[in-house]
């Protein structure tokens, strides 16, 4: 099963990700790490952009696409993949639809995991990392991993830590406010992305806003 999964910053994306690429038995992409791989690699795709990066320049499509399907070609993703992080908006999704195409490979599923935009930056901002584990979920705003108490302070639910920090990037407002502005773009963003795989293969979407345990269970039905 070849899937591409959708959700802005805050929506859980990586947590159901995780849920279905172990469900599914199929690696989880994500092409962040495809780049570093393919530059610490020193591949020919890799140094070019490699080259973009060093200049502050976005790595242009004609390198990250090729890259990707390297990555979809290689054995461990026969019986299927799901990729996270790419396209990113509606330019993107047309060449990666079409790089598919020539390929031979199909897409399965679109998953998009729809959550309001209030919601996302909520969340984002609400995160707590536990400093004995940063894999301790905690967060103030969903009432399902809220930080535990104790003598009146916030401790890790996990593992009662006492010591809970916040990232800066997740306490940066403007920082959020301009994913988001790319996210939420329904004529050139993201979501112009999702529009336009609608019309070409199915979606499925699940409602952010309830808990992890929730999300997953619906998104496992509508897969089945």
């Amino acid at each position: 099963m070849n899937i591409l999964i959708f959700g802005p910053n805050g929506s859980g994306k990586g947590t159901q990700g995780a849920i279905v690429q172990k469900k599914y038995g199929v690696p989880h992409i994500e092409t962040g790490v495809i780049f570093r791989q393919n530059i610490s690699q020193k591949t020919p795709l890799g140094e070019q952009a490699k080259a973009y990066i060093d200049r502050g320049e976005l790595v242009p499509d004609n390198i990250t696409i090729p890259m990707i399907l390297n990555r979809l070609k290689e054995s461990d993703c026969k019986s299927g993949w799901l990729l996270d992080g790419f396209p990113r908006n509606l330019a993107q999704a047309e060449a990666l639809w079409k790089a598919l195409e020539n390929e031979k490979m199909k897409l399965d599923y679109v998953i998009e995991i729809d959550l309001d935009r209030p919601s996302a930056k909520k969340r984002i901002m609400g995160r707590r990392l536990c400093k004995k584990d940063n894999n301790h979920p905690n967060n103030i705003f969903i009432a399902a991993i809220k930080p535990a108490e104790k003598n009146g302070k916030a401790v890790c639910r996990v593992c009662g830590c006492e010591e809970l920090a916040t990232r800066a990037d997740d306490q940066d407002e403007a920082a959020i406010d301009k994913r988001h502005n790319i996210y939420y773009d329904t004529k050139t963003g993201t979501l112009a992305a999702v529009n336009y795989f609608q019309e070409r293969t199915k979606i499925v979407t699940v409602d952010g806003r309830a808990g992890v345990k929730e999300v997953s269970e619906e998104l496992l039905k509508k897969l089945a």
